[in-house]
């Protein structure tokens, strides 16, 4: 039973949030820290850190991403505000032209929904859409989906919306990375998306009805509220808080691997100044475990004499095999979630700690490209990118509407309140995926999955699997990226994996748009603005969002085989 007991305390964990969500209709933050509090005292540990470590991991993941979910939330609210998201819209649809509408609809919606929330994405296009179909008196139906697959897909993929990035977070994915395969994969599933949405208007084709939401502009207002072009920003300040941070994370990002493609900690044969003195500390065991080497390096360990140049090649390869062990000395930290080159660098660090320096140079880790990287790790780290984001689009909000003092502090307190409870629940969910790693559910999978050279695809597939029945279970997308990815989390060993674990990210988001149904709020945000009724949404909301879920995943797939950057 002690076996399958971690598996035991995950249903528990599953269950718990489930059933609180669904059953009781008690708030995401609360089911997830309630989940995470009932898993930490199930698991392993000293009783008297049970609830400690909750906490603990709670601020660590409010740590990472509290900042730059808040910051997008003003970004967003920014961008609505200044017109600035109007101006993106017309400059999609100025290019594109009228017969190509619904790309220029479902560009708008896919640039958007990266710093904007889905729902605000949806309430400034579909004024749009109702234009549009004013003008042509068809393909309604075309356009409102042609929004929702261009937003729904970003909003699930591409940071800094926060599911993207507490995927990220969750499986120690660079933020950059997950920006860049996000996107990649976006593009495919919003493009048939599109396809599918012009398929099904030609056969479910609608009129467009007079809206019942009465807090929103009705079909006569629509135009009455368009502003004129020399009233909003211009179109590059307009993007300039979206592309800002994207091109300050991925330089970041391209930058750190331009560093660790040096390897500047492996061996070297001319970093050793006495072959003797270092074969006789690696053959006492006290440096390393022989058995850490290649069975080739460790023969030459015993072998009599001085070792020939091809020799000396080959033990240094059997060393930088070694030190590139995530496992292979605990004084060199936690280097689960670390690149390559810096797991060898921790290693390497502390067997030089035991050879001399006469045996062997120490190597040269701040090369001129780790110190660009550095430079790069400063400007490219999302907080200070998504800040002066930020900045400029306040600035640029300013600028245009010179609001009242009162009314300007008032804007920014509406979004970073609607930011503080993303921030509550995305952490919250961190802290239970913490708590699922102190059950040792990654063992046990490990045990479960032992010989199977399929397993890192089944654990793209599991999270799939587990976000869409997250999703269909209790309606939010975000809820059950993080849940999922927090599970996957523990059960993983990226080193063990056949491919970057921006994968099972990008799996994981796939699942969460599956099943979309009434108890989605996404759901009812396109029904009720659109126009449409509950049945007409079934028809096309839900098996649209089943359309971009599956292309997801098969984009996930075919990209983990062809582009897996594991090294």
């Amino acid at each position: 039973m002690s076996d399958y007991y971690p598996f035991v305390i995950l249903i528990i964990g599953m269950a718990t949030v489930i059933g609180m969500i669904i059953g009781l209709r008690i708030n995401a933050f609360i089911a997830l820290i309630t989940a995470a509090i009932i898993v930490s005292f199930l698991a392993p540990g000293e009783t008297a850190e049970k609830i400690a470590r909750v906490a603990a991991a709670f601020g660590k993941t409010a740590g990472g991403i509290g900042i730059v979910i808040a910051m997008a939330a003003v970004i967003g609210k920014c961008l609505m505000d200044s017109g600035a998201a109007d101006r993106i819209v017309r400059a999609f649809l100025k290019v594109l032209g009228e017969k190509r509408s619904g790309t220029a609809l479902a560009a708008s919606g896919f640039v958007l929904s990266i710093p904007v929330f889905f729902d605000t994405v949806f309430y400034l296009l579909v004024p749009l859409a109702r234009s549009l179909f004013r003008r042509t008196e068809k393909h309604y139906l075309k356009y409102v989906m042609a929004i929702a697959a261009g937003a729904a897909v970003t909003h699930t993929l591409v940071p800094p919306t926060p599911g993207p990035l507490l995927m990220a977070e969750n499986l120690g994915v660079d933020v950059g990375v997950m920006i860049m395969i996000g996107a990649l994969v976006a593009l495919p599933a919003t493009a048939v998306g599109l396809l599918y949405g012009s398929w099904l208007d030609k056969r479910m084709p609608i009129e467009m009805r007079p809206l019942t939401v009465t807090h929103e502009p009705d079909a006569e207002a629509d135009e009455a509220v368009a502003e004129s072009e020399k009233e909003l920003p211009g179109l590059l300040v307009s993007l300039l808080p979206i592309i800002l941070p994207i091109i300050l994370i991925a330089s970041n990002t391209a930058v750190g691997y331009r560093a660790d493609a040096e390897h500047a900690a492996q061996f070297t044969a001319g970093q050793v100044n006495d072959w003797p003195a270092l074969r006789s500390s690696l053959a006492s065991g006290d440096v390393l475990a022989v058995d850490a080497l290649p069975e080739d390096a460790q023969a030459l360990l015993k072998k009599s004499g001085n070792l020939s140049d091809s020799e000396q090649t080959t033990l240094i390869a059997g060393l930088n095999t070694a030190i590139g062990s995530k496992k292979l000395l605990p004084e060199a930290g936690n280097l689960a979630r670390a690149s390559l080159a810096k797991v060898e660098h921790a290693n390497r660090l502390v067997l030089e700690r035991e050879i001399p320096e006469a045996t062997l140079k120490r190597h040269v880790w701040e090369t001129e490209k780790r110190k660009t990287a550095n430079i790069g790790l400063l400007f490219g780290n999302p907080n200070f990118a998504l800040l002066l984001s930020a900045t400029i689009a306040v600035l640029v909000y300013v600028r245009q509407r010179k609001p009242s003092k009162e009314h300007f502090t008032a804007s920014i307190e509406e979004a970073l309140m609607s930011g503080g409870l993303i921030i509550l629940i995305t952490s919250a969910g961190g802290a239970f995926g913490a708590m699922l790693q102190f059950a040792e559910l990654g063992p046990a999978i490990e045990d479960l999955f032992q010989g199977s050279s399929g397993a890192g695809l089944i654990l793209l597939f599991l999270g799939f699997g587990i976000a869409a029945l997250l999703k269909v279970a209790q309606g939010s997308s975000t809820v059950a990226m993080i849940t999922a990815s927090a599970m996957l989390a523990a059960m993983i060993d990226p080193s063990t994996l056949s491919f970057h674990p921006v994968y099972l990210a990008t799996a994981v988001g796939g699942g969460s748009l599956m099943g979309s149904w009434m108890n989605d709020s996404g759901f009812w945000i396109f029904s009720k603005m659109s126009g449409l009724t509950e049945i007409e949404s079934l028809k096309s909301w839900t098996p649209l969002l089943l359309v971009l879920g599956i292309t997801t995943l098969i984009t996930t797939l075919i990209l983990s085989i062809v582009l897996p950057m594991n090294g």
